[in-house]
């Protein structure tokens, strides 16, 4: 099947189908619809889809990026999965795939529901976000890509929460506010550098993909918005789990403009006891969170649970 038989939405199309459905953006859920061709085609090719491939979606909205994502697919032996929040919208997508991808159609799933709540085959996945269960499970083949467009205020969640349910998950491209992209792509050191950029880290490298105009957005947002790619990699060698990890990053960060022996006394116990930890870490008690990358957290994690276990091997 060639390229050509899919078409792509327009602005134009964008809103007669939410003219038609009678959806206005939901400002709640950060709805901005993308309605120009270009952008779509350039997160599209930042996904790089292969043979083999699956393609996790979150967030299809009115299917300007699906459309995209099928005719990056079509050519190959590849799948996509498209997870939607908006029982509205997800109902309406099978209908714009089957009219528009017509031969693709029966290679995509559409699941109505929050990315935060998916999980594997079986139901496995991580605790996800504190206070949220999960309980729906993504059908057919694990993903392997993710591609999305997603709101500020959980794109970073959302990342966290499926690279740890999806194992398979070896590459993305988000679009996210520009700031939440220097989050993402911050590296120790630097003044944007936080709990969301070290906790990426344990999973993916993370690096800027690219720019997005405002202008290519129905509703225009007030804040301009970036594409960043990320590529999985092995976390740390360490003996703490991951959760163990993210507590120490938490609470490194919960006061940021404190050194770690007093922002990680809560943690350890005292503030001697977040020396003692520090310093059998090799990590200078006087540094603040901002300095350590993410083998430094695990390396302190480590020197807790090693304390904790005295069965574990010590190194």
């Amino acid at each position: 099947m060639g390229v050509s038989a899919v078409r792509l939405l327009g602005a134009g199309d964008v809103r007669e189908i939410a003219g038609r459905l009678g959806a206005r953006p939901v400002k709640r859920l950060g709805q901005n619809f993308v309605v120009e061709q270009g952008t779509v085609r350039q997160v599209a090719a930042l996904a790089a889809p292969r043979h083999g491939d699956v393609i996790l979606e979150v967030g299809p909205g009115l299917g300007s990026l699906t459309l995209a994502l099928l005719e990056a697919i079509a050519g190959l032996d590849a799948r996509l999965a498209a997870v939607e929040i908006d029982p509205v919208l997800a109902a309406e997508l099978p209908r714009t795939i089957a009219d528009r991808a017509p031969g693709l159609a029966e290679r995509v799933n559409v699941v109505a529901a929050d990315a935060l709540a998916i999980s594997g085959p079986g139901g496995t996945g991580p605790d996800g976000v504190r206070g949220r269960a999960v309980s729906v499970v993504l059908p057919g083949p694990p993903p392997t890509v993710l591609a999305a467009n997603l709101p500020y205020n959980v794109a970073v969640p959302v990342v966290l929460h499926l690279l740890a349910a999806f194992p398979s998950l070896t590459r993305g491209v988000v679009m996210v506010q520009a700031e939440v992209a220097d989050r993402m792509c911050a590296r120790p050191g630097g003044r944007v550098y936080g709990a969301p950029s070290a906790k990426l880290a344990w999973f993916a490298a993370a690096r800027p993909a690219g720019t997005v105009p405002r202008s290519v957005f129905w509703p225009v947002p007030n804040v301009d918005s970036r594409l960043v790619a990320f590529t999985r990699r092995d976390p740390p060698a360490t003996s703490a789990s991951r959760e163990e990890v993210f507590a120490v990053i938490d609470a490194a960060f919960g006061q940021r403009r404190k050194t770690l022996r007093a922002a990680l006394a809560g943690w350890a116990g005292s503030p001697a006891e977040a020396e003692r930890l520090l310093r059998a870490a090799g990590v200078d008690p006087g540094a603040r969170g901002e300095a350590l990358g993410v083998a430094e957290f695990a390396r302190v994690a480590q020197a807790r649970a090693v304390a904790g276990r005295p069965d574990l091997e010590r190194g």
